[in-house]
């Protein structure tokens, strides 16, 4: 069983939206997998909730206290993990500690460049990641096709030893998915297999 824990330094880097698409792609081929929402504003089990039972089965487990984490985990394939931001509490780290894979959606803004190598610098610290046996997986998300911002982005942060996996684009598809507790991946539509198409280097990594 797999654990994909996705985390990132502050709110607003679009986690919750990578994993909750994630959790749906996984589901969708057939995966037994498990949605653990760890964030105290717990935006993954509202997704959860209006998820319709049509759906592609997906296990909810709540993990916002760290006695939980664990919880239900028997027959299942992988848990993707709605992290809570920053390393500063000891939930983050315990998550980080048990993770096999640790997903850092990064935003292409000088603004948000100090911080996440700062962060990155952070988690390479802890023993598991240390000593290889967890992957980090960087992602660009919430990318503007005509910003020229992500190539520095990538740039500075391949310098560091940290090269973004995949770019994830900013677009409208995701929020009207949120919305409705579905994914991309929910639906097999010709108008959103360009947006399929950026995650699957992702989906690829955590298969590996």
């Amino acid at each position: 069983m797999r654990k994909i824990l996705v985390v990132n330094s502050k709110g607003g880097c679009g986690k919750t939206t990578i994993a909750t698409n994630l959790a749906a792609a996984l589901a969708a081929r057939g995966d037994a997998v498990a949605l653990a929402d760890a964030d105290r504003q717990k935006s993954s089990l509202g997704w959860l909730k209006r998820r319709s039972k049509k759906m592609s089965s997906i296990e909810t487990l709540d993990w916002t206290k760290e006695g939980k984490i664990g919880d239900k985990e028997k027959g299942l394939d992988a848990i993707v993990i709605d992290g809570p931001s920053g390393l500063r509490s000891e939930l983050a780290k315990t998550l980080i500690a048990e993770a096999d894979d640790i997903i850092v959606p990064v935003l292409p803004s000088a603004f948000d460049w100090g911080a996440s190598l700062k962060f990155l610098d952070g988690i390479s610290e802890i023993k598991k990641v240390r000593k290889g046996k967890a992957d980090i997986h960087l992602v660009a998300n919430r990318v503007n096709r005509s910003s020229t911002q992500v190539a520095e982005l990538e740039k500075r942060l391949a310098k560091k030893g940290y090269p973004i996996l995949c770019r994830i684009s900013d677009r409208v598809i995701y929020a009207r998915h949120a919305a409705a507790g579905t994914g991309i991946f929910d639906y097999n539509d010709a108008r959103s297999s360009d947006v399929r198409g950026q995650w699957h280097p992702l989906l690829q990594a955590v298969d590996s």
